[in-house]
C-alpha cells in the first residue's frame, strides 16, 4: 500500500516508515517534516520491544545562566544543572562511541592528558560521525558514558580538567 487517501491528504507510507526507522537509528522520540501544506509527524511514545537496548536518562534542561566558578576540591563539583563541573556535553542526540572503530583502542581513558582539540569520543547522528573534542588542555577525570550508548542533547559525556 504505497499511498492511501485519508481526509483528502495523500499519506506516503514509505516516508512514514523511513521516518520511523530514523527514530530508531538516532534515538529521537519525534520527527516532523513539512512539504508545502503537507505535514507529517512521527513520534514514539514508549520503548520499542524489538531488541533490548540501554537508554540513558534524559539530560536535565540546560542552565540559562553560566555556572559559577568551580569548587576547589579533588572531585569535580556539580554544575548548576546537576552535571559535573568541566563536563563536556553532547551537542546532539545520537550514539556515543569511545573508539574510532570496533576493536580499536579508545580515544582516551581516565587519567590521560589531552590537548585542546584532541578527540575524546564520537557521537554518531544520522550516520554521521561527529568527533567530540577537548575544549582545552587538561586531564580526563571521568568518562560518563559507555561505548555504543544512546545519548541525549546536552547530556554530560566526559570531564576534562
Amino acid at each position: 500500500m504505497a499511498n492511501s487517501k485519508q481526509s483528502g491528504m495523500n499519506i506516503d507510507s514509505k516516508l512514514v516508515r523511513e521516518l520511523a526507522e530514523l527514530l530508531g537509528e538516532t534515538g529521537l522520540t519525534e520527527i516532523e517534516v513539512e512539504d508545502g501544506e503537507r505535514k507529517i509527524k512521527v513520534s514514539r511514545g514508549g520503548m520499542v520491544a524489538a531488541a533490548p537496548q540501554h537508554f540513558a536518562a534524559p539530560a536535565p534542561a540546560p542552565a540559562l545562566a553560566p555556572s559559577s566558578a568551580p569548587a576547589a576540591s579533588d572531585a569535580p563539583a556539580p554544575a548548576t544543572d546537576g552535571a559535573p563541573a568541566h563536563a563536556i556535553k553532547s551537542p546532539m542526540v545520537g550514539t556515543v562511541y569511545l573508539a574510532p572503530e570496533p576493536g580499536a583502542d579508545n580515544f582516551v581513558k581516565v587519567g590521560d592528558k589531552v590537548e585542546a582539540g584532541d578527540t575524546l569520543l564520537i557521537v554518531e547522528a544520522m550516520k554521521v560521525m561527529n568527533p567530540i573534542t577537548a575544549p582545552a588542555s587538561g586531564t580526563v577525570k571521568q568518562l560518563l558514558v559507555d561505548n555504543a550508548q544512546p545519548v541525549e542533547f546536552d547530556q554530560p559525556l566526559a570531564v576534562v580538567e
